[in-house]
């Protein structure tokens, strides 16, 4: 039961994770909320850029996603 209790502990941090990439997330959700058609790649900048966020304040933190 340690896998579940450690997936609970990551699981806790992911709201802080999320917070912490709160300007990403509004300008990757603009973008695709903004377009009509979202189409592959529209939106891929600010989709990366986000996921670099959440990768780096995971990291940061020392948990993965």
């Amino acid at each position: 039961m340690e896998a579940v209790s450690k997936a609970r502990e990551r699981f806790a941090k992911y709201p802080v994770v999320f917070a912490k990439c709160s300007k990403q997330a509004a300008v990757y959700a603009k973008c695709v909320l903004f377009n009509e058609e979202v189409k592959k790649d529209d939106c891929a900048k600010e989709f990366k850029e986000f996921s670099a966020c959440l990768q780096s304040a995971a990291r940061d933190m020392k948990t993965k996603l």
